[in-house]
């Protein structure tokens, strides 16, 4: 929409008052013409319904072609006084700055040296975060709109960060959060399913209408939604929680290229990428890296499987990854058999040292269980404990060699090159359906986009894992719930029931042979 389009109304209305405007006062009106008057309106249905949405984050995505990129610019112009709009790329930001020039019929107030536009009421500024650190180059700098064009290219714990940023020193300013994309076409971009899921994932057991606002905070360091906004006390910590909402948007929204051969394009689009890019539909298959350890659809049959009464017998194992520090998680995973218990977490806050997770371990394993620790880093000290604990504790060490013969079970003839790759694969094969053992793993996003994260390469030593660094890099956290379901899986024989007693009598000097 063409400035002189979206700005008619106002001339006309002005035109019926002008000869009242004293003539000193007749170039401030200009000016505020110029400058101030809305030069975009929102088209009439969902991007209008996202424009005036009370959220205090939005996401508005779904199809290619819905209009979603200029609602950022147009709430930028319209509403707000310091925005910036973010793309995973610099060079991403081109479009949006030649789209925002051709809504205000000139590029005066443009620094392209700062990647700032400036106008009377305020600033737009265009940012990037490409690799995963770059988003602590804009600590500190406030927007009341902090925008993200295709957000299911950012990395949660860039998008996490950058948020924190959200405030403004005017009081009558309001503050929000707006996200545009389309479904997301990597298991990297998979997180804005759990972030709002009442609206996107099947699974969410109170789920929202589009355009619905629903309550959430951090408590503990999970997500928790809660019933409204008003703020609460937990541990002595005041809580604000935030509202989010999520509006569908499609090509068929946008007059301005159903009169284009857009949509036929889209039609043409193979599966499922037809059904993301024109229908917006997020629960459309994605398409793994051909070097993608375990299949997505392997896992999410597993999790098909999973059924709250498939805990029987006694438990079997239980994998430990445990915290390295700041985000990471300490998880506890157990099984029954071929049936996971659904996975312990605890932030690694409340697991500082090897103690803790020791004690979180004792009070969760049952029936004489081998526990399987990686052993590197923070897990030597939890296994000494739980050695001390007289628990039967297994070393995890990824970086030792596999054990002899170890070999595929498909071929018999592929090779790896130490222990994390073997463990991996042996994952891989228990959920392969013509080798697979009928795992079967709780409805877990967050497990999902663990096991489905680690890619894979054939080296001169055999199949070698993508390291853990290498897959945070990536995913942007480490892949902690993957990690502990693979240490889980290890099938550790039990100690003889007599070995315990054996060595409490030999501390007590008086074992002897049955």
């Amino acid at each position: 929409m063409t400035a002189i389009e979206s700005t008619a109304s106002q001339i006309a209305k002005l035109a019926q008052v002008w000869d009242f405007v004293e003539e000193k006062d007749k170039q401030d009106v200009l000016n505020i013409l110029r400058y101030d008057l809305p030069r975009w309106t929102p088209i009439v249905g969902a991007q209008q319904e996202a424009y005036d949405s009370e959220a205090d984050i939005l996401y508005f995505g779904g199809a290619a072609g819905g209009s979603k990129s200029d609602l950022l610019l147009g709430l930028a112009l319209n509403r707000h006084q310091k925005s910036i709009i973010f793309r995973r790329e610099a060079t991403q930001t081109v479009a949006l700055v030649d789209r925002l020039a051709e809504i205000l019929g000139t590029r005066e107030g443009w620094n392209g040296q700062h990647l700032i536009w400036r106008i009377p009421r305020g600033q737009i500024e265009f940012g990037s975060c490409q690799n995963l650190g770059d988003e602590q180059k804009w600590q500190g700098r406030p927007h009341d709109l902090l925008a993200f064009d295709e957000i299911t290219h950012f990395l949660e714990i860039q998008f996490r960060f950058l948020t924190t940023w959200l405030r403004s020193t005017n009081p009558q300013q309001r503050c929000r959060i707006v996200c545009t994309g389309n479904p997301p076409t990597t298991e990297e971009g998979r997180w804005v399913i759990q972030y709002w899921r009442p609206w996107l994932d099947d699974h969410y057991p109170n789920p929202a209408k589009p355009g619905e606002l629903r309550w959430f905070t951090t408590v503990d360091g999970k997500d928790v939604e809660v019933k409204d906004g008003q703020p609460f006390t937990h541990n002595g910590v005041l809580l604000k929680p935030l509202s989010r909402t999520f509006i569908p948007s499609k090509v068929q929204d946008n007059p301005f290229l159903m009169g284009t051969n857009y949509e036929a394009t889209l039609q043409a689009l193979p599966e499922p990428l037809r059904s993301q890019m024109l229908q917006g539909d997020f629960k459309a298959g994605m398409e793994d890296s051909v070097w993608q350890v375990i299949p997505t659809g392997w896992v999410d049959a597993a999790m098909k499987r999973w059924v709250p009464e498939g805990k029987k017998g006694k438990m079997d194992a239980a994998g430990v990854d445990v915290a390295r520090g700041g985000k990471d998680k300490t998880i506890v995973a157990t099984r029954y058999g071929m049936w996971f218990d659904q996975f312990k977490t605890f932030p690694g806050t409340a697991t500082p040292d090897g103690p803790s997770v020791a004690g979180i371990v004792v009070s969760v394993i049952r029936d004489g269980a081998p526990v399987h620790v990686d052993v590197i880093g923070p897990g030597g000290s939890v296994v000494d404990h739980l050695r001390g604990a007289n628990v039967h504790t297994v070393d995890i060490n990824g970086a030792e060699a596999p054990p002899p013969g170890a070999v595929d079970r498909a071929t018999g003839r592929l090779k790896f090159k130490n222990m994390r790759a073997w463990l991996w694969w042996k994952m891989r094969e228990a959920l392969d359906p013509k080798l697979g053992e009928n795992l079967a793993l709780p409805v877990d996003s967050e497990l999902k986009a663990d096991l489905c994260s680690a890619l894979w390469k054939m080296t001169t030593t055999g199949i070698q894992i993508e390291s853990k660094e290498d897959i945070i890099k990536r995913l942007g956290r480490s892949p902690d719930k993957g990690d502990a379901a693979v240490y889980c899986l290890v099938d550790t024989p039990k100690r003889h029931p007599s070995y315990d007693n054996w060595r409490d009598r030999a501390k007590r000097g008086t074992w002897r042979t049955a």
